[in-house]
């Protein structure tokens, strides 16, 4: 496994992120624990989470992931590990049930902490603007979370350009501190929002790039195919409506990677993820699994890069999207 850098920070992860959206759900705690295993075994160390995994899920509190990834934490050197979780979805009822506001983020943050049985995150992000909370608000809990030891550093997920930016902007100019990177959905089929919105600003502060959605839920590794049937551990409800993305240009996009693929001798999701890992702006993509196979197949992936024929043929078959 290879090691990239997150910005101007000390932060050192490995160029794949372990997420764990789908633990406590679509895999039991067993399962879960294998699979952070291996990926830990396999040389990554940079593993996301977030409150909300998995509210949405009927009969689901939220903070299951966080629970397992705490339960595994207990087996292994909290110094080796970096671990980031996120805040903003809704946890509790009331009117700061959710959000980015001090009240919120304050107890959000204890129960995370509680459920990673750990004194302190790597990572600290926003999972997603609050357009009802002044950002400077938000900015100036999240600093003193940092002063208070309980987050190294700060990031945000889905914030556009423009936010970006104000918030980074105060934080340096009140506190000296920054959100040293984004979480984007990002991928050979989802390019056009990041690349023309954030990506600008991004390059300009150096900040890191953390890619969630890599392989498109799946639709990048080839096991959607236009008029068929969807596969049968696909049919839940995030993976449920893929057929619909199987436009004539995605089509395109997915002919071009298999036969990239096979030229190469490796998988569709391996090259999915080369293409990633060869964008210079890239830190780390967040990949996925409910298998251990799957895991292996996207771990393979560690120490690719494309061509920059192979790069240009890629960006150019995608382009637009």
């Amino acid at each position: 496994m290879k090691f990239r850098t997150i910005d101007t920070t000390a932060l050192r992860v490995s160029e794949l992120c372990m997420g764990t959206m789908t633990m406590g759900w679509q895999t039991d705690e067993s399962e879960s624990l294998k699979i952070l295993d291996r990926a830990y075994d396999r040389g990554v160390n940079f593993f996301d989470t977030a409150d909300v995994y998995n509210r949405w899920v009927e009969g689901h509190p939220g903070g299951e992931s966080e629970t397992i990834i705490g339960k595994w934490l207990k087996t292994k050197p909290r110094d080796h590990i970096v671990l980031a979780t996120k805040v903003r979805g809704q946890m509790w009822e009331g009117p700061d049930g959710e959000g980015l506001g001090r009240k919120h983020i304050l107890r959000a943050c204890k129960e995370s902490l509680q459920r990673l049985q750990v004194d302190y995150v790597d990572l600290y992000q926003c999972h997603a603007p609050d357009p009802n909370t002044p950002i400077e608000e938000t900015v100036d809990t999240l600093c003193e979370l940092i002063r208070e030891g309980k987050a190294r550093y700060i990031g945000v997920s889905n914030f556009p350009g423009d936010l970006l930016r104000k918030a980074n902007d105060y934080a340096h100019t009140h506190y000296q501190c920054k959100f040293i990177c984004t979480q984007p959905k990002y991928n050979l089929i989802f390019r056009k929002a990041f690349e023309e919105d954030v990506l600008p600003y991004v390059e300009e502060s150096k900040i890191g790039v953390i890619p969630y959605s890599p392989l498109e839920g799946g639709l990048l590794t080839g096991k959607y195919k236009p008029g068929k049937p969807l596969p049968e551990n696909a049919r839940h409800t995030l993976n449920a409506r893929a057929p619909e993305k199987l436009t004539p240009q995605v089509v395109k996009v997915l002919e071009a990677l298999e036969q990239m693929a096979r030229k190469r001798g490796e998988t569709m999701t391996q090259t999915a993820l080369a293409w990633l890992l060869t964008k210079p702006y890239v830190t780390s993509p967040i990949i996925g699994a409910t298998s251990l196979q799957q895991l292996d197949d996207s771990l393979t992936a560690s120490g690719k890069t494309l061509s920059q024929e192979e790069e240009n043929e890629l960006d150019e078959v995608s382009k637009g999207l």
